[in-house]
Formats: C-alpha cells, sequence, structure tokens
C-alpha cells in the first residue's frame, strides 16, 4: 500500500521508501530484481516469463512477529532463498502443512514468499487449493 501511494505521488526514493518497511523499495521499483539488506537494496533483473503454483493458506503471518522471531532465533540464514522461513514457521507451525502438501503435490520444494503466508513452485499445477500464475513482460509492463 505504501508503495502504491508513493508511485502516485511521483517518489522514487528507495533508499527513503525501505524505511516504510521492508518491501517497500521493492513495490516502488516493481519488475524483477534481486532485493538484499532490510529491503533497501534493489538490483533489477532481466525480465523472464515464467509461471508459478501458489498455495496461500487461509491465515496470514504477522510481519513484525516473524522479523522478532528471526531475531530471537539469532539471524539465521535458510536452507533455501528465504532465510525468513524458519522463523515464520516458528510464528505459525500450521504453514509447514501448506508446505509439505504443496511438495507432494508438484515434486518441487516450495519457496516462502516474504514473511508468509504464501508458498510458491516453479511451474504449473493446478489443483485445489492452488492458483497458477504465469507472468511476462510485454516490453513496457508486467502481465499476468
Amino acid at each position: 500500500d505504501a508503495a502504491a501511494v508513493l508511485r502516485w505521488a511521483g517518489f522514487d526514493d528507495e533508499v527513503a521508501a525501505a524505511e516504510l518497511g521492508a518491501d517497500v523499495s521493492f513495490c516502488l521499483r516493481g519488475g524483477r530484481a534481486r532485493v538484499t539488506g532490510i529491503g533497501e537494496q534493489v538490483e533489477a533483473l532481466a525480465p523472464e516469463p515464467r509461471s508459478f503454483t501458489l498455495a496461500t493458506p487461509p491465515f496470514g503471518c504477522s510481519t513484525p512477529a516473524v522479523y522478532r522471531a528471526w531475531d530471537d532465533l539469532g539471524g539465521p540464514r535458510g536452507a533455501g532463498p528465504n532465510d525468513l522461513e524458519a522463523a515464520a514457521l516458528r510464528v505459525e507451525p500450521r504453514l509447514a502443512e501448506w508446505r509439505d502438501e504443496l511438495a507432494r503435490a508438484t515434486g518441487e520444494r516450495p519457496i516462502l514468499a516474504g514473511s508468509g503466508s504464501t508458498w510458491f513452485v516453479p511451474g504449473e499445477f493446478p489443483g485445489a487449493g492452488r492458483v497458477v500464475r504465469t507472468v511476462g513482460w510485454n516490453g513496457s509492463e508486467w502481465s499476468h
């Protein structure tokens, strides 16, 4: 929401945007990127069309609670690409059931999006409780 307001206002200072929230800089820029630091370091990556299957549980994860848990755990590095996974699982243990079900259904190792609660895998695996999205770049904007 913050990035949408900043875009509307013509604000484009990504470092200052990160002070509002960890994902605001990325959401302000949009597109495909590698994000590091606390979200203020946004490295643009070349667009590439891809399909993903998402599993979104009927419950959420409190972002502040996940970051507190991450701090309490000593800031662990994750086995996968998301260092917040262990903390999110501590805050909301039911996430493991959704991760494991998506893994069983797809044969892929699910990745937690942000601080949760959505899991995703590359590829198209339609089914109950899952949404398939294909995103692509049409030369001027992302489409899905």
